[in-house]
C-alpha cells in the first residue's frame, strides 16, 4: 500500500475570489483522503462563490474568515495558525491576490498570515489568460518566486470567460501530485540531519553562568529547512527563548558537556551533521555549589577547556558530512578556513558579528561558505531564507561526495 508523504501533513488552504474556488472543495476532500489535517482560510471575496459551510463540513474544522476575530485574536490567533502549518497552500491564487502577496500587504487574514509564517507558501493561480500575462502579474510572480514561494501552475485551456490560453488553476488531483513531490523530493529526501543549536551555559554557582548572545534562530530555521528539504531532523538544543520546532527528535541540554554528548552519541546514525550552535569554549573547573558572594578584593575562575563537538564528529569511523559555523568579529575568511583544515570538517559557514546588522541575537544574516576547492557568498536575508539557501547548498556537496 503506497503512504502518501501529504499523510499527516498541517495545511493551511487559502481560498480567494475567483471562479475557480469552487475546485479548492475538492482539493480539501482529496487532501483529507491522503490523510492531511486542512484548515481554510477565504477571503471575503471567496465567500460570494463558494460558502464557508461546504469547507467546514469537508475539512471538520473552523473555516478561519476575518483577521480581527475577537474570540481569535485575543489570543493572537493568526500567528497560532500561522505556526500551525507545514505549508500554506492558496488555490486559487487571484491576480489582486499575488500582487497584494508581493507588496507584503497584511490586510486581510490570508494576506497576515503568508507575512507570519516561515512554512513554505504555494500558489495556483487562475486568472483570465490576458490577465496572467500581463506585464505586473508576471513581474509579480518572478518576485515571489524569487523569495522562494512556489507556484503550480497555471494551466491552458478553456475559461470560464470563454477565452482559452493560460490562466486555468491546475486540477486539484495534479495540484495534491505537486504537494506530495514537495514533502518527498525535496533536496535531502531519505537523509537523516542532526543538528545543534542555540547556546550552552557553564554554571559558576547555582546563580551564575557563562554563556553568549547566540538565540538559536539560525539552528532552528535550519531544523526547519531541512524538514522542508525531506530530511528527518533531530536537533540538539542549547537554552533558547523560541518554540520548539516540529522535529523527529528534541533533545535540550545546557552545558558543553551535555551538548558533546547528545550529539556524538547520536551523530553515527545520521548522514548529516550541522554545528549551528554556539558552544562555550571553556567552562569553570569547578561549580561552587552556594552562591559566590561578593568579596572585597578579585575573585579568580578557573576556566578549562570544553570538548571539541566538531572534530569528535568528524572523526568518527563511517561518520556524518560534518558542517561548522564560524561566528567572528575579524579576518573571517582566515579563521574559517582555519577552522575547516583544523577540525577536518567538509564545510563550514562563517559570519561576522558585532557588527549593526546580522550575527547574534538578530532575524537576519550573511554567510561566507567554505569547502575544500571552494566557497559562496550566501547575502544578508531574514534566517528563513538563509537557512534555506544554505541547506540547498549544503545537499548540493553533500552529493557531490556521496553520488548515487
Amino acid at each position: 500500500m503506497h503512504l502518501s508523504t501529504t499523510a499527516q501533513k498541517q495545511i493551511l488552504l487559502g481560498v480567494t475570489g475567483g471562479i475557480a474556488a469552487y475546485k479548492a472543495a475538492e482539493l480539501v476532500r482529496l487532501l483529507r483522503a491522503e490523510g492531511a489535517a486542512v484548515r481554510v482560510v477565504m477571503t471575503q471575496a471567496a465567500r460570494a462563490f463558494v460558502t464557508p459551510l461546504t469547507f467546514e463540513a469537508l475539512s471538520n474544522e473552523p473555516v478561519h474568515l476575518t483577521l480581527l476575530d475577537a474570540t481569535e485574536e485575543s489570543a493572537m490567533g493568526h500567528i497560532s495558525l500561522a505556526r500551525w502549518a507545514n505549508v500554506i497552500l492558496i488555490a486559487p491564487a487571484t491576480a489582486d491576490f499575488i500582487a497584494r502577496l508581493r507588496l507584503g500587504l497584511a490586510d486581510d487574514l490570508l494576506a497576515t498570515l503568508c507575512l507570519a509564517t516561515d512554512a513554505p507558501i504555494v500558489l495556483a493561480p487562475a486568472m483570465n489568460r490576458l490577465m496572467w500575462e500581463n506585464a505586473a502579474t508576471q513581474e509579480n510572480i518572478r518576485c515571489l518566486q524569487d523569495r522562494g514561494i512556489r507556484v503550480f501552475g497555471p494551466a491552458a485551456g478553456e475559461q470560464a470567460c470563454g477565452e482559452v490560453g493560460w490562466g486555468r488553476m491546475l486540477e486539484p488531483v495534479e495540484i495534491c501530485n505537486q504537494l506530495e513531490w514537495i514533502f518527498q523530493n525535496g533536496a535531502l529526501a531519505g537523509l537523516t540531519v542532526l543538528i545543534s543549536a542555540g547556546p550552552t551555559r557553564e554554571p559558576i554557582d547555582p546563580v551564575r553562568y557563562i554563556s553568549n548572545r547566540s538565540s538559536g534562530r539560525m539552528g532552528y530555521a535550519l531544523a526547519q529547512a531541512a524538514q522542508e528539504a525531506g530530511a528527518a531532523v533531530s536537533l540538539v538544543s542549547g537554552p533558547v527563548s523560541l518554540p520548539a520546532p516540529r522535529v523527529q527528535e528534541m533533545v535540550s541540554v545546557e552545558r558543553a558537556e551535555e551538548m558533546y554528548q547528545a550529539v556524538v552519541s547520536r551523530a553515527i546514525y545520521h548522514d548529516i551533521y550541522i554545528g549551528a550552535a554556539a558552544v562555550a569554549d571553556y567552562t569553570p573547573a569547578t561549580v561552587a555549589i552556594s552562591k559566590i558572594k561578593k568579596q572585597t578584593g578579585e575573585t579568580m575562575i578557573h576556566l578549562i577547556k570544553t570538548p571539541d563537538i566538531l572534530s569528535a564528529v568528524a572523526a568518527l569511523e563511517d561518520g556524518p558530512f560534518t558542517v561548522g559555523f564560524a561566528a567572528e568579529t575579524d579576518r573571517v575568511e582566515d579563521y574559517a578556513r582555519q577552522k575547516l583544515a583544523a577540525k577536518c570538517i567538509d564545510m563550514i559557514a562563517a559570519n561576522r558579528v558585532g557588527q549593526t546588522r546580522g550575527g547574534f541575537e538578530s532575524h537576519e544574516n550573511a554567510l561566507q561558505v567554505y569547502w575544500n576547492g571552494g566557497q559562496r557568498t550566501l547575502e544578508m536575508a531574514p534566517k528563513t531564507r538563509l537557512a534555506r539557501q544554505l541547506i540547498e547548498l549544503i545537499a548540493e556537496r553533500y552529493h557531490a561526495k556521496n553520488p548515487a
